[in-house]
């Protein structure tokens, strides 16, 4: 009788460690470094993966799976662990769906963004310099951003954009990126705008910038790592 509870105790036991294994292991997964805002102008907040929100300031860390939300007048630069960087505008809505970077593993390299709200500039690092075209992407609404070794913008308009239909622009200052959707896919290279209405309309080169103030603020500008270049 004795050695039957013996064995039972040992079963729940055993369950019991599994379960913090699993949760343990979960909450690893979802607290991944990926980065850190370096500048900030404003109120900007993180939704995490258990749904809570978290005030960010200054050298706050930005883990894999959050949602960074700006304020109206926010500008916001996150540089991440292989040196490139995003700075989100105000009103927007920005998540880091995966990011691993190890230095000398560039196999396992990925870096996968999605933009649901506003606007942003992104500048790649070595994640999408030295890996594959899979390593690297930002997904949009209508369609998904793919690069190599770029510099480059992107606005959702959403009848928040005056004079402008709705759909999102990219503009290129240097490098080039491709956008893909279900329609087609489109190369974009340096000093080139596009548009792209929605998932199911080709993506569509511009013959000039559409009227959208790509300029970012100079005191933020001036916080970055691109050697003072401002894109206009």
């Amino acid at each position: 009788m004795l050695e039957k509870r013996e064995k039972h105790c040992r079963i729940a036991i055993s369950a019991v460690t599994l379960l913090l294994v699993v949760f343990c292991c979960s909450i690893a997964l979802a607290a991944v470094e990926a980065g850190r805002v370096t500048h900030l102008s404003g109120p900007l907040f993180a939704r995490k993966t258990d749904g809570a929100t978290k005030t960010l300031s200054k050298n706050s860390i930005v883990e894999q799976g959050d949602v960074l939300i700006t304020e109206r007048r926010t500008y916001a630069r996150i540089k991440f662990a292989d040196n490139s960087e995003v700075t989100l505008r105000p009103d927007t809505q920005f998540k880091v769906e995966a990011f691993h970077y190890e230095a000398h593993n560039p196999k396992q390299d990925k870096a996968i963004f999605s933009l649901t709200k506003g606007a942003l500039r992104a500048l790649t690092g070595q994640v999408g310099k030295r890996s594959t075209a899979d390593s690297y992407k930002m997904k949009t609404p209508p369609a998904v951003i793919g690069i190599r070794g770029t510099i480059y913008e992107v606005k959702i308009c959403a009848d928040n954009c005056p004079g402008l239909a709705n759909g999102i622009y990219f503009f290129v200052p240097e490098g080039d990126i491709t956008i893909t959707n279900a329609a087609g896919t489109q190369t974009v290279s340096a000093g080139q705008y596009a548009y792209a209405r929605d998932v199911n309309s080709a993506p569509v080169l511009l013959p000039g910038n559409p009227g959208i103030d790509f300029v970012i603020p100079g005191e933020i500008e001036a916080a970055g790592s691109t050697g003072g270049c401002i894109v206009r």
